[in-house]
């Protein structure tokens, strides 16, 4: 019988290049693997279903669940996690000294429903006494306007939000101190070119980061990888045989970044900073599957339904492919 041909629509990363050469291959399936910025990949997934698998959001994905039947079967497959302390800027004249100082204030988003600003403002609720609600939102295009939410949402009235004037930006009405603050994933253009007026909440962003981790044992997760329902629901074996592939691919990353004969990647420090990372998070610190992530999954689900995004709090075993949570034992 003829391989199954899937399409993949993911970023360029270490953890699936195996993938996108061709070098890892998933058990019957003939894949075509294409580099996409998220964004693009993201918005063409959640408007269109282009894809028959697809690296997404988690929030996006945690959105989707709304509809009967949902459109999308995730993976325990983190194609993004990251520390999100960098993602908060602030202008400089807007009275911030810390996160503390964000309580009232206007923040700017790109979207409401991103994951990294999910993050963030359950950590400011959390840990610096700035509930969600607490502050005041203005959305659309960071460095071209325009842009809107990939999916609708239906929030509570608490959560007080507007769009941003017709062909502003985010980073322009920043650097001008029209918001106070941004919540972002991108680094703002402002702050990239060195602008004095913009700089971020945490000044020292790998001590906040590591004192958050410290404390929780939370590594976040932005992104999972779906399977378009129409083929998971004819080929369900499609599952486990993409699971175990990009698996494969992963662990060939980890073993490529502790090759020290030549950098691999354009990093003075990156060996030490790979050893620094395996003592503070585990060897495993890219870990797949739910064993390993349930208290992150379970954060991050909190969160998502607290700030209105999702109508009940899934647990995280409800988000994922059966297939992909157990494995055959020999």
């Amino acid at each position: 019988m003829a391989p199954l041909r899937l399409t993949f629509a993911c970023g360029d990363y270490d953890r699936t290049r195996a993938l996108a050469e061709g070098t890892i291959r998933p058990d019957g399936i003939d894949l075509t693997y294409l580099r996409l910025p998220v964004e693009e990949t993201f918005f063409r997934m959640l408007r269109h279903q282009e894809f028959e698998v697809a690296e997404m959001s988690l929030s996006s994905y945690v959105v989707s669940l709304r509809s009967d039947p949902s459109p999308f079967v995730a993976l325990p497959v983190f194609t993004s996690r990251m520390f999100r302390h960098s993602s908060l800027y602030c202008h400089a004249d807007a009275g911030i000294s810390s996160a503390e100082d964000l309580r009232g204030k206007l923040i700017g988003t790109p979207e409401y429903q991103l994951t990294a600003c999910v993050w963030m403002r359950g950590i400011l609720g959390d840990r610096h006494g700035v509930p969600f609600d607490s502050v005041r939102y203005v959305t659309g295009g960071q460095e071209t306007a325009g842009r809107v939410e990939k999916a609708d949402l239906d929030l509570p009235a608490s959560v007080r939000i507007s769009r941003i004037p017709e062909g502003a930006t985010l980073s322009a009405m920043l650097a001008a101190g029209e918001i106070d603050a941004l919540c972002t994933p991108r680094v703002p253009s402002p702050f990239a070119a060195g602008d004095p007026r913009v700089r971020r909440v945490f000044p020292d962003v790998v001590a906040a980061e590591k004192e958050y981790y410290g404390a929780t044992g939370v590594f976040p997760i932005m992104h999972v990888v779906v399977i378009r329902r129409d083929v998971y629901e004819r080929h369900p074996w499609v599952a486990q045989s993409l699971y175990k592939a990009l698996l494969a691919a992963r662990d060939e990353a980890y073993a490529n970044l502790y090759d020290t004969s030549a950098l691999r990647f354009m990093l003075p420090w990156l060996t030490p900073q790979l050893e620094e990372a395996r003592a503070l998070l585990g060897r495993d610190f890219w870990s797949y599957g739910l064993p390993g992530n349930r208290e992150a999954l379970s954060a991050f689900l909190r969160y998502h339904h607290e700030q209105g995004l999702s109508a009940r709090q899934f647990a995280p075993e409800e988000l994922f492919a059966p297939q992909s949570l157990e494995s055959a034992v020999i």
